[in-house]
């Protein structure tokens, strides 16, 4: 497995990246795989050289962050051998300070991070979402803290509009606090619109991009389709997926169906290779939940399209509302 540069930093990481969302709690969502059910997965992810994950600890509620600190420690040797990215943000609790992006929070929620992943750092501590209750200076200073007191080596930010990221790493180098290296963004064949504004804002300022949803929830991989069907148990119980995507976007899907036909390989590579081929993209974070899922993403790490190829995938395209922030 190839490893990158993430944006400007020195740090490396694999140019495929492991969602843990899938990993954690079965009882709080049905398509989500407990520790002896995920075990297989970090082992393929490990055997196959993928050195990045990326969990929350809103993720069944702590549960996705436990089963990734106890599988990791299984499969690499030394804390030092891959790269661990968590996200704050989400509701912990209905308790007033128990989600959001306040100092307290924040300070209270990467301890309870580390303890779940049973690690004293994190490579990447990430912002999950902006926080429109929260003075953005308050959130950075927190994050700032964070990284000095050793707890998170880098910072990362998640879904939220262009002008709010160019404001918050404003304000991060003016106050000499740690400004944001990545970008973790929803992007994919279907939604495109971070290609107007986000992506040449990521390229100018050496961000790196981790496109969160690069199959668009399965439906690049064939788990819905046209008349209303639903293939897998996500997509039966995938409440944000159906805010996100429309009939239209299926024009896109038998695009890239027929190109995956052509070349003799699965609709998943070829949606995958598309995001690879792009030099903004650092790596995307794939979701598995079947090893074949994890065979496709090592798969597309292979699979060069061409430019007639692109351009077939990327004709049907129909213009979207903002989603996913």
């Amino acid at each position: 497995m190839k490893q990158v540069r993430l944006g400007r930093t020195g740090l490396q990481v694999s140019e495929i990246c492991l969602g843990m969302m899938s990993y954690g709690d079965p009882t709080q969502r049905p398509w989500v795989l407990g520790k002896e059910d995920a075990d297989p997965f970090v082992r393929r992810a490990a055997e196959a050289g993928i050195t990045f994950f990326d969990t929350a600890d809103v993720y069944t509620l702590g549960a996705s962050e436990t089963v990734t600190g106890r599988l990791l420690s299984k499969y690499f040797t030394r804390r030092d051998d891959y790269v661990l990215a968590t996200k704050v943000h989400g509701r912990m609790s209905d308790a007033p300070n128990h989600g959001g992006l306040s100092r307290k929070h924040i300070l209270a929620g990467i301890d309870e991070s580390l303890r779940r992943l049973g690690t004293d750092h994190v490579d990447l501590y990430q912002i999950h979402r902006w926080d429109p209750n929260t003075p953005i200076e308050e959130t950075l200073e927190a994050l700032h803290d964070v990284v000095r007191a050793g707890k998170a080596r880098y910072l990362g930010a998640s879904s939220m509009y262009a002008w709010q990221f160019s404001k918050a790493q404003y304000l991060a180098k003016a106050n000499g606090w740690t400004p944001f290296v990545s970008m973790q963004n929803h992007y994919n064949l279907v939604y495109r619109e971070e290609e107007r504004e986000m992506l040449p804002l990521c390229e100018d300022q050496g961000v790196g991009v981790i496109p969160w949803s690069p199959l668009a929830r399965g439906v690049l991989a064939g788990n819905r389709s046209r008349d209303g069907e639903r293939r897998t148990t996500r997509a039966n119980n995938d409440p944000f997926g159906d805010s996100l995507y429309s009939d239209d976007d299926f024009n896109v899907v038998d695009a890239n169906t027929a190109v995956a036909a052509d070349r003799g390989v699965s609709p998943a590579q070829t949606a995958l290779a598309w995001l690879l081929a792009n030099p903004v993209v650092t790596a995307p974070i794939i979701g598995a939940t079947k090893l074949t899922h994890l065979d496709d993403a090592i798969a597309a790490t292979e699979l060069t399209l061409d430019e007639k190829e692109i351009e077939r995938l990327e004709a049907p395209y129909a213009p979207h509302r903002i989603a996913g922030h």
